[in-house]
């Protein structure tokens, strides 16, 4: 009984096998959108794409926004959404 409850906790703090505020992409390459499709999305966003690598999985870009500001953002691989978007200050440089 007491394994149990103990297992049904873990749950409880790990729902759906511990997918937690996770941001990294964890897609097999063949199901992964070309990096032309990253490209056109940001065009699409009216961002200005300075640099598309990979990083934990996901693609990323850098480059600016529509206002122009520094923008940083993690984009899911195969179905191309906006994982994590983050504004850049001048300064960091």
């Amino acid at each position: 009984m007491k394994k149990t409850v103990t297992i049904l906790g873990f749950l409880a703090v790990f729902p759906a096998g511990g997918a937690l505020a996770d941001d990294d992409c964890f897609v097999p390459m063949a199901d992964w959108k070309p990096r032309d499709a990253v490209a056109q999305m940001a065009q699409e966003k009216g961002w200005t794409v300075r640099r598309i690598k990979i990083d934990d999985g996901c693609y990323e870009i850098h480059g600016r926004d529509a206002t122009g500001r520094r923008i940083e953002v993690a984009i899911h691989p195969a179905t191309l959404e906006v994982i994590e978007l983050e504004y850049e200050d001048e300064d960091d440089e």
